[in-house]
């Protein structure tokens, strides 16, 4: 039988309270976002409200299939490779239209899965469900964000700059070669954000997963190793995904 005590324990270890006044404080938040971008014309105010109500759907849909999820090899593979499809697909969609979209999975499973393997195969992380997908999730999430940085920053860098690859064209270069010439530096850029987090992790902010593990329990050390874990991961799969990206690019596989 649960006593006063350990609900308050339970009660004190998480991180938002469940209160009555929890959905107003999100819907302010949703009616914020979206007009702050309609007054400022920034041209997001509807994806705003629809990113936020389709973020409250899935995790709810998350919330009831996980349990089911975790408990099967077979499922925690395929809910993986359904995260990895969606994580292709919105990549490719904001690099380009049509089915070149499609070649966004090509360098989110090049910076993904190598560094899923080294964690798994190292014993790292163990195999079951409950850890590999929400580290698999991590790594996707961050090479959708390169992928599609780097893609659109180097598309429109060559688009942009057409006249300058003629040019380097005209004195010898191969295609590949001057198109690298001219994307390179910009769809690097991508990789700043990953960067950032990963300097001032611990001075400016406290990821995920460190908040999530002193609520779970452990001991601040084990919330540094296993942060520090994520964030040379994820570094290095968007390393991975904006080499590919780039190189794509250079290829003319996104236009």
């Amino acid at each position: 039988m649960t006593d006063v005590g350990t609900l308050s324990v339970v009660r004190s270890s998480s991180l938002l309270s469940m209160t009555a006044l929890l959905p107003v404080a999100l819907i302010a938040l949703v009616v914020l976002g979206a007009c702050v971008a309609w007054l400022g014309g920034l041209g997001h105010e509807r994806a705003v409200l629809t990113a936020c109500l389709r973020a409250a759907v899935q995790l709810g849909a998350v919330s009831l299939l996980i349990a089911w999820v975790i408990a099967s090899f077979a499922a925690t593979a395929g809910f993986i490779v359904l995260m990895y499809g969606v994580a292709a697909f919105t990549a490719g969609r904001r690099i380009t239209r049509g089915r070149k979209a499609w070649w966004a999975a090509v360098p989110i499973i090049a910076g993904a899965a190598p560094a899923l393997t080294v964690l798994a195969v190292s014993g790292t992380i163990s195999l079951d469900g409950i850890v590999v997908i929400p580290i698999a999730g991590i790594l996707l999430g961050g090479c959708l964000t390169a992928t599609s940085l780097a893609g659109r920053r180097a598309v429109e860098e060559l688009a942009q700059r057409r006249g300058e690859v003629e040019a380097a064209l005209a004195l010898g270069f191969p295609p590949r070669e001057a198109a690298l010439e001219i994307c390179r530096s910009a769809a690097a850029q991508a990789l700043v954000p990953a960067l950032d987090q990963t300097r001032t992790v611990g001075l400016v902010t406290l990821p995920g997963a460190f908040v999530g593990m002193l609520l779970g329990g452990a001991s601040p050390a084990e919330a540094g190793v296993v942060q520090l874990v994520v964030l040379v991961a994820l570094l290095a799969a968007e390393a991975i995904a904006i080499l590919v990206t780039t190189e794509m690019v250079a290829r003319g596989r996104f236009m």
